[in-house]
């Protein structure tokens, strides 16, 4: 493999909660209990630029589903 292959080449996956909350995790490691391969890997930059685009809101899932529920 080049070095250019190994740079390109996936090393991390992109993982969520119940809460939908978003992380990175390397990939072919068993996953913390709690957490759910979203479905994206690739480098960790790319798994960054990934979970920058999807998780536009921060608060966890239940903290939308009450304030939702207020309105």
């Amino acid at each position: 493999m080049t070095e250019q292959t190994e740079q390109a080449a996936p090393t991390h996956l992109v993982v969520r909660n119940d809460e939908e909350q978003y992380s990175i995790w390397w990939l072919g490691r068993e996953l913390p209990a709690g957490w759910h391969a979203e479905g994206f890997q690739g480098t960790e930059d790319a798994c960054l630029a990934h979970i920058a685009e999807v998780w536009t809101d921060m608060r966890p899932a239940s903290l939308r589903r009450r304030m939702e529920q207020l309105s």
